[in-house]
């Protein structure tokens, strides 16, 4: 007969003793602000998505490879620090300049960099 007594009885102690262990979720979670002075972010292969053969020079030089196969191109630049392949390929209707759609980077002995400094390091060598 005491059994079923204490079995409310240690379920109301119990749910008493978690109120505070676990905070409240502020309204913001998940929104992490940036301060209004923060430094650009680092150039990465995003921004060179989309890029014509001429922005491209621009930005990092002559390049060391520019190689045509069909309507696709392809344009290397090699850095102390790595090599970056940029793939150009006409647009799907056949109309305007061919734009970068793939990109690779790797260090100077094939290993493997993040792409974002492999972009850094070239932009910088001018």
């Amino acid at each position: 007969m005491r059994v079923w007594l204490l079995a409310p009885t240690l379920a109301l102690g119990l749910s008493a003793c978690g109120g505070d262990i676990i905070p409240a979720r502020p309204a913001s979670a998940g929104h992490i602000p940036v301060p209004s002075n923060a430094p650009p972010p680092p150039p990465n292969i995003a921004a060179i998505k989309g890029q014509t053969a001429p922005r491209l020079v621009a930005q990092f030089g002559t390049p060391a490879l520019d190689m045509s196969e069909g309507s696709a191109r392809k344009l290397q630049f090699m850095g102390p620090i790595c090599v970056l392949d940029a793939y150009l390929y006409p647009p799907s209707s056949g109309r305007g300049e061919p734009t970068v759609t793939w990109l690779d980077t790797r260090q100077r002995d094939g290993s493997p960099i993040d792409p974002a400094s492999c972009v850094a390091a070239l932009t910088r060598r001018q």
